[in-house]
């Protein structure tokens, strides 16, 4: 069957390609319903990821986060009609000591292979996971994104020590929003503290025990671990302020993409001798996880509406380049495309 492709084929220019879709016993064919622009797919249509990057990945889909409709399973796994979350990372090997997100022969829809933005996507059935029922598709189209926030509390919590009185979370964007949410949710007996530039936006952390201006931090004042959710140009200055306020021995988790290198004080990392670990994307089992914190607090998914800047029906090309325009002059928040196609 034929199946439409919207291709970002150079910086801020999407192109419509038909290609062949085969259907065979082993895929499972969805048609997407609510996908959410990140702020990856950004850098792509605007063109700021560097010339080579670009030169090497386009013409490309975007999108990495969605959920979409079972339309005919052969496979047996979802009954026609049941509402999936779509796993954008494609593994081609296990390995017992790496997982699945940071294997170099895995591959990523939305960057180095066709993403979300087609009529159809043809999937593995252990690529999909079914929506609780009655989840808001808005919020179920972020699950892709929750689950990176996920991805990494699981591995702090495999890699820091014991004392975790208060935690602290740099950055007042998405990421540190869903951060510091998942922390309450997941481990509530730490006192979680986050770390911002913008008091506007810090009022939306209503759930955290504690937020902080970083030019404002009171005389005294030290976490036990820290994550970074800033990423930038301003991921060093933050990632320095941490280290300043952590205590010995404490973890530190980066979580924040920046295209350039980040000078970070050495010195202080070794004399208190800090753990730092980064993470990237997620898998399965983070997906797993993130429904099942839908399922056992639904408090989340209504936190989450907050992060729902617009939710933009998309039936064509110039829909879908009017959202990509919007969503750039959001002030925060996620973009969530309504797939009419």
């Amino acid at each position: 069957m034929l199946n439409t492709v919207y291709q970002l084929k150079t910086p801020r220019q999407f192109d419509i390609v038909f290609q062949n879709l085969e259907l065979d016993t082993g895929h499972v064919l969805i048609r997407p319903t609510y996908l959410s622009i990140c702020n990856a797919d950004q850098r792509y249509y605007q063109g700021i990821r560097p010339e080579a990057v670009l030169r090497q990945k386009l013409p490309m889909a975007l999108i990495h986060e969605g959920v979409g409709r079972v339309v005919y399973d052969p496979t047996g796994a979802f009954p026609a009609g049941t509402d999936v979350v779509m796993i954008p990372n494609l593994p081609r090997e296990e390995d017992p000591f790496a997982a699945e997100n940071y294997l170099p022969t895995s591959r990523f829809r939305g960057s180095g292979t066709d993403g979300f933005l087609q009529e159809y996507i043809s999937s593995d059935p252990d690529r999909l996971l079914a929506l609780p029922q009655g989840l808001n598709p808005a919020v179920a189209a972020m699950t892709e994104f929750v689950s990176v926030a996920c991805h990494a509390i699981r591995r702090f919590r495999q890699f820091s020590h014991g004392r975790r009185e208060t935690i602290g979370v740099w950055g007042d964007g998405n990421l540190g929003y869903v951060t510091a949410l998942l922390l309450r949710l997941m481990m509530p007996e730490c006192r979680v503290t986050v770390f911002g530039v913008n008091r506007m936006k810090l009022a939306y952390f209503t759930f955290a025990d504690a937020c902080c201006l970083v030019n404002e931090v009171p005389e005294g004042t030290e976490v036990d671990h820290a994550f970074e959710c800033v990423g930038g140009p301003a991921a060093s200055r933050a990632i320095n302020q941490m280290i300043d306020l952590i205590r010995p021995e404490g973890t530190m988790s980066i979580l924040g993409v920046s295209e350039e290198p980040a000078p970070l004080n050495t010195r202080m990392i070794l004399e208190k001798g800090l753990r730092l670990f980064g993470s990237s994307r997620s898998g399965r089992g983070d997906f797993r996880e993130v429904i099942r914190l839908y399922e056992e607090h639904p408090e989340l998914a209504e936190y989450l509406e907050n992060l729902i800047s617009a939710v933009i029906p998309v039936r064509g090309l110039p829909d879908l380049i009017g959202a990509f325009d919007a969503d750039i002059h959001k002030m925060m928040g996620k973009t969530i495309l309504r797939w009419d196609v």
